[in-house]
């Protein structure tokens, strides 16, 4: 079926092929109301769509935008990023091209230089977890990092703000009244950005509430429901007066881990053990029996920021500087007061 032109447009509405033109590329302010309609619907009558190449010479853009991630395609955990961007793409009339490079420096790099080949309108540069890393070479002008900072200032960037978050689930404990708060740390070398600045949180708010560190309350196991729960044994084998009665888990499969230490001991949760988690995970947290109180990765609202700015549709407050994305936390039901007696929980309910 031959491709409907711009003419014919024209001469199905009655105008000139400059009208048509100056309608379908939203730039018809001076043409009557009533005459931008019989445009309009004669073009959807006919299926007429602009030529997007010319349209691309003619204003210097091409209406896509890049978004080079390293594994965020292929994991359920972190899509909601993707889904941030292309929500404002799609708002602003563009289309997201998705690279997703498998952490391979070499797809890396093709990548970048194909996009650019392309002239996308800008690019966004995400990675699957808060890290910093060393920019790309050849990056367009108007590049966005994504849950990542670069080494070096230049490209705006936004992270979730870790410190904060971590902050958020202890007072969480604290205002439930616990006073032996554990944390459940990720064991890995190195350590993800993300362990410790939660763990400074969580050393924050203990000094806020006058309450002394016990360094047997930092536990860590692998970054798994395995290595929760092994690190959780460590803590519940502890002597009745140092043993926690919270638990602040690196993430939420940890947290699952937890769950499953505790029911082995025949503990409740929240009744004997509180418990809270942190990335809100999909097909985890909710779940969970009782369903887990965490605190949330907002990788929805770093797609959108990231992507925003990288249209120009936003400004940073500060360009120099790197956006902390607020972490929310995510009340469900595993939160409780601390028992009322001290020993152990499993010993209390005989």
């Amino acid at each position: 079926m031959p491709r409907v032109r711009i003419s014919d447009v024209a001469a199905a509405a009655g105008v000139s092929t400059s009208t048509v033109s100056l309608v379908m590329n939203d730039r018809d302010a001076r043409i009557p109301p009533e005459t931008q309609a019989r445009v309009r619907a004669a073009a959807d009558e006919m299926g007429y769509t602009p030529n997007s190449v010319a349209r691309g010479l003619r204003t210097q853009t091409t209406r896509t935008i890049g978004l080079v991630s390293d594994t965020i395609a292929t994991t359920p955990y972190a899509g909601r990023m993707l889904a941030g961007a292309q929500d404002v793409a799609r708002e602003h009339g563009h289309l997201v091209i998705l690279v997703d490079t498998g952490a391979d420096a070499d797809v890396e790099r093709e990548a970048i230089r194909a996009l650019a080949d392309h002239q996308v309108d800008a690019l966004v540069y995400a990675c699957m977890w808060h890290q910093v890393v060393s920019a790309p070479d050849h990056l367009p002008a108007r590049t966005v990092f994504l849950d990542c900072r670069p080494v070096d200032a230049g490209h705006p960037a936004v992270v979730p703000d870790d410190r904060a978050g971590g902050a958020t689930a202890v007072r969480e404990l604290v205002a439930a009244g616990h006073r032996r708060i554990a944390f459940v740390d990720v064991d890995e070398a190195p350590a993800p950005i993300a362990s410790g600045l939660r763990f400074e949180g969580y050393l924050e708010v203990l000094r806020e509430a006058g309450i002394a560190p016990d360094p047997a309350l930092h536990v860590r196991g692998a970054v798994s429901a395995a290595g929760g729960r092994s690190a959780t044994d460590l803590l519940l084998d502890l002597p009745d007066d140092r043993r926690p009665t919270a638990l602040f888990c690196f993430n939420d499969r940890m947290a699952a881990g937890a769950y499953v230490a505790a029911r082995h001991r025949g503990l409740d949760i929240p009744r004997d053990l509180s418990i809270v988690g942190f990335d809100d995970q999909q097909l985890v947290a909710a779940e969970l029996d009782p369903p887990l109180t965490t605190v949330a990765l907002p990788h929805y609202e770093m797609g959108r920021w990231a992507t925003e700015v990288a249209l120009g549709v936003r400004t940073p407050d500060d360009p120099g500087a790197v956006r902390l994305m607020e972490c929310p936390i995510i009340r469900r039901d595993s939160v409780g007061p601390p028992p009322a007696t001290g020993g152990d929980p499993s010993r209390r309910r005989t």
